[in-house]
């Protein structure tokens, strides 16, 4: 299922269906194609809301996780937005940490799934490989539990950002961004109810960083799901609705009267 990308002023993103905005935030190899299962599965009763996050595409000196927040915050004034649901993905929840952090007012809830903000396994000191195409793959499989999720069109599409000299170098200036900006000491400042999930086979961000968030974050619940590596939208898109439809749905009860 493919939807149609919008354009508003600088901005480019989906929005389908009506109701409170369902905002999903990318990671760093992300697309806006990650979040279609969630987009079909949530806009019925939600404003779901995808944006281009522009993270090859700032200066250089933007290239950060605050230069990300930043473009977030622009967008989300510029729309109008208000009672957001916020939902990221690996550096798109260390983005979303980060907003809520700075800019809580129009924020409902929080959910993050396989988000940096505290530890992360990079690509390491030899990423990226100009023109080895195999390292390439081998590494777009680690995103997953099954390394059939590394379509050879997901791996082509990493392949070709990985061929250009400074689509390399804010790759490398973004990750490093993201190991320097951790939030640990912050996180306790997070008022909003905030949904983690993570997957059990995650090496990325492995399930120790989910329990640490969770031990952090002070109105948080922690979800695992088996069988699961650091994209659990995209690897098991049924398990990951239902466990945020919940959340969701919890959240808009109207709260018991005692007595």
């Amino acid at each position: 299922m493919s939807y149609e990308i919008k354009e508003d002023g600088k901005f480019k993103f989906i929005e389908e269906g009506s109701g409170e905005p369902l905002i999903f935030l990318h990671g760093l190899f992300g697309a806006l194609s990650n979040f279609d299962a969630q987009i079909e599965f949530f806009k019925n009763q939600y404003r779901v809301i995808v944006p281009f996050l522009p993270l090859l595409d700032l200066d250089l000196l933007h290239t950060s996780v605050s230069g990300i927040e930043k473009f977030v915050q622009r967008f989300i004034e510029h729309r109008g937005y208000t009672a957001i649901h916020l939902v990221g993905n690996s550096l798109g929840g260390h983005v979303a940490l980060l907003h809520i952090l700075r800019h809580p007012v129009n924020i409902k809830s929080l959910v993050l799934t396989g988000s940096s903000g505290l530890f992360e396994n990079g690509m390491g000191d030899t990423y990226p490989k100009r023109g080895d195409y195999e390292y390439i793959r081998k590494k777009t499989e680690l995103t997953f539990y099954d390394p059939k999720m590394a379509t050879k069109e997901l791996v082509d599409e990493m392949f070709a950002i990985t061929t250009n000299r400074l689509k390399v170098i804010k790759i490398i200036a973004l990750a490093k961004s993201a190991i320097r900006n951790n939030l640990g000491e912050e996180l306790n400042g997070i008022k909003q109810p905030t949904l983690l999930v993570w997957g059990n086979n995650d090496t990325i961000t492995p399930p120790f960083v989910g329990r640490e968030f969770n031990k952090l974050i002070p109105n948080s619940e922690l979800q695992f799901i088996d069988k699961c590596g650091h994209a659990p939208m995209m690897e098991v898109p049924d398990e990951f609705n239902k466990i945020l439809h919940q959340f969701l749905t919890k959240l808009n009860e109207p709260a018991a009267v005692n007595g």
